[in-house]
């Protein structure tokens, strides 16, 4: 005996028709799902309107944004890139740096100011 018996065809017949009504229920309509709408709070009326196409908000945040951008990236930063690279690898001014101080004894001249380095004062004591 070959094939279904004419119980078996109806039966596939009619849970491929359940199938198909089944897939055909699930697709939603344009106007679907129909949920009540929630008046929206403050934070959320600010952002609706902020983030419209076209308004002002936006269009002066943007240029905000990409102004502090370029200064940062284009201004600043070479700038002080540039400043510690003359402050500590270029400039030669003396004692700028100070890597080891020289010893100063009396009777020296300190350079920067021209000042004479006093003799120390004679104490006699118990030593």
């Amino acid at each position: 005996m070959s094939g279904y018996t004419p119980d078996e065809k109806l039966r596939v017949e009619q849970i491929a028709k359940l199938r198909r009504q089944w897939l055909k229920d699930q697709e939603l309509s344009p106007r679907e799902p129909v949920i009540p709408q929630k008046p929206a709070g403050a934070v959320a009326k600010f952002w609706a309107g902020f983030l419209e196409p076209k308004s002002l908000w936006r269009l002066y945040t943007y240029k905000a944004y990409t102004a502090g951008v370029f200064t940062l990236t284009r201004v600043l930063i070479p700038a002080w890139i540039i400043h510690y690279y003359v402050k500590y690898h270029v400039a030669k001014k003396p004692y700028g740096i100070v890597e080891l101080k020289p010893k100063l004894f009396p009777g020296d001249t300190i350079l920067e100011t021209g000042e004479v380095v006093p003799d120390l004062p004679e104490t006699h004591g118990h030593h």
